[in-house]
């Protein structure tokens, strides 16, 4: 694994962010998008499932993006997008 300068990896960074989230949003994750090493931490992008359809292409996903210090603290959490499965538009995000 690597570890940040304070000890804090990169794979835990993205495991505390998704506990996090989850626990905040009561919403399931579909995974890590993003990870990203801050000055003070880690900036975490969480893909959830905020609303189940059928069919699943259906689904409302969601993007959120969790702040983290090298304790693996959450700092800051927001939602940054919505969209339906399968049909994010990533040069509008």
């Amino acid at each position: 694994m690597a570890q940040s300068r304070n000890g804090l990896s990169a794979e835990k960074a993205a495991q505390k962010a998704v506990e996090h989230v989850v626990d905040l949003t009561g919403r399931d994750s579909e995974g890590v998008i993003g990870l990203e090493r801050t000055d003070d931490g880690w900036r975490v992008g969480v893909e959830v499932v905020e609303s189940r359809r059928i069919p699943d292409t259906s689904d409302i996903l969601a993007v959120y993006e969790a702040e983290l210090d090298d304790r693996g603290n959450l700092l800051a959490y927001r939602r940054t997008t919505r969209y339906y499965r399968g049909r994010f538009d990533w040069d509008n995000k």
